[in-house]
């Protein structure tokens, strides 16, 4: 399942961001508390429960289904097995034998990659037989200054392969944050997607479902498919939650639920000291200050023939131990060949820069060269810092020619490091 994000109302796109993301049986949970209906369901943490739970289904259409954070668990398989992430079965014993194979294993899909991700849970659910299945999610949107519902009767399969074959299928209703949604906007949801015969039930749902967005703090609720079985009842079948960090003050519980082994652990450690991290592909790693200066960073980078290992904003206060463990997990990353730092000192100050970059490489007796490029408040007592410091340093001022060093000095570890040879950098005296 994806979600959406728009850019205009027939152009839609993915939308990189680290935000609160919970397990389907959670997000299940909440549409029931929410009025939203779902298939009978439970979570199983052990073969034992996954039988349980199924016994109580008391239907011979069981769903088992791998709870890990990643799309694709369907045609995914676990590590070593050709079980895949959703499974069929009709009786508890076979609910058990699956739920063995599953627990404690890693899932692999398109979107975790060969590492996989690791199965804590299964949901055993009702196998439900859709008759018609449609679109329905609530999302905050630039493009119309605040929440739209975006609905259509296309529901069960990529949303972004309709909008890009038959944009007229989806539509859009913008709704006014401080009036919230409408019976009549709801109704002309409704009517839209060919619901009149049961408005006010779907009416009902498409409200409640805006109304747990606002409670929630969402900044997605995408349900996809809602569906109508066999008996004219509707179900949301599946829902991707999305949560926004900024109000965890106010989520507590919520934020309570968040699964941190489904998360990088470089970025689960970049959390505690409040840093931002998000790991990428390539070889150089990239410490910075802000989201803006980030983006040029790895700009001037892939500019200079350089690919970024890592996006890690320190933020505007970060303490000198703060920056010394945003170097331990940039470096903990046996692909980083070169280290660039570029800070602009505004609310951060350079000294206080400097200090954690001394003081990290230090210790970690640091191997691959790094290059600093500092500018802003304290900038002069910073650079007097790392020229004293004696150390494996690169200190330059302009931001492109500090690209271009990171790359080469990058290419020639690489380089080194593909011969089985060590690089020793001696770092001139600065007089």
């Amino acid at each position: 399942m994806t979600y959406l994000i728009l850019t205009c109302k027939t152009n839609l796109a993915k939308q990189q961001a680290r935000n609160l993301n919970v397990h389907e049986h959670i997000s299940y949970s909440l549409l029931n508390e929410a009025g939203v209906p779902t298939p009978k369901f439970g979570v199983a943490k052990t073969p034992d429960e996954a039988a349980k739970f199924a016994a109580g289904l008391q239907t011979k259409d069981i769903v088992l289904k791998a709870q890990v954070l990643a799309g694709g668990r369907g045609k995914g398989h676990f590590k070593g097995s050709s079980v895949n992430g959703v499974k069929m079965c009709e009786t508890p014993e076979e609910a058990k034998s699956l739920a063995g194979q599953m627990l404690g294993k890693l899932l692999i899909t398109k979107q975790t990659g060969e590492a996989g991700r690791i199965c804590n849970a299964v949901m055993v659910t009702q196998r439900m037989f859709p008759r018609k299945e449609y679109y329905l999610a609530v999302m905050m949107e630039r493009a119309f200054g605040g929440p739209v519902i975006i609905a259509s009767s296309q529901g069960g399969v990529n949303i972004e392969e309709v909008a890009a074959t038959n944009p007229g299928a989806i539509m859009y209703e913008p709704i006014d944050i401080n009036k919230g949604i409408t019976k009549e906007q709801a109704e002309r949801i409704t009517a839209k997607l060919g619901l009149e015969n049961v408005k006010d039930y779907i009416s009902n749902i498409i409200m409640n479902l805006y109304k747990m967005f606002l409670k929630k703090d969402a900044l997605l609720l995408e349900v996809n498919p809602l569906a109508e079985d066999i008996n004219g009842n509707y179900f949301a079948l599946d829902c991707k939650c999305r949560f926004d960090d900024n109000a965890e003050f106010r989520q507590k519980e919520l934020f309570a639920l968040r699964d941190w082994t489904q998360e990088d652990s470089k970025e689960v450690e970049a959390a505690k000291f409040d840093l931002n991290y998000i790991a990428l592909d390539g070889n150089i790693g990239c410490m910075v200050n802000g989201a803006g200066l980030a983006m040029a960073t790895m700009d001037i980078i892939k500019l200079h023939g350089g690919e970024p290992a890592n996006f890690l904003d320190v933020g505007g206060g970060a303490s000198t131990s703060a920056v010394k463990e945003a170097f331990k997990i940039i470096t903990s990353d046996s692909r980083v060949h070169a280290l660039l730092v570029n800070i602009f000192g505004g609310i951060m100050r350079c000294d206080v820069i400097a200090e954690g970059i001394i003081a990290a490489t230090k210790e970690l007796s640091l191997k691959i060269p790094v290059v600093v490029r500092l500018q802003g408040t304290n900038v002069d007592e910073a650079k007097a810092l790392i020229a004293n410091a004696g150390l494996k340093i690169v200190p330059i001022d302009d931001l492109d020619e500090a690209a271009r060093v990171a790359v080469k000095l990058s290419t020639i570890v690489k380089l080194a490091q593909s011969e089985n040879l060590s690089v020793n950098f001696e770092i001139p005296a600065i007089s």
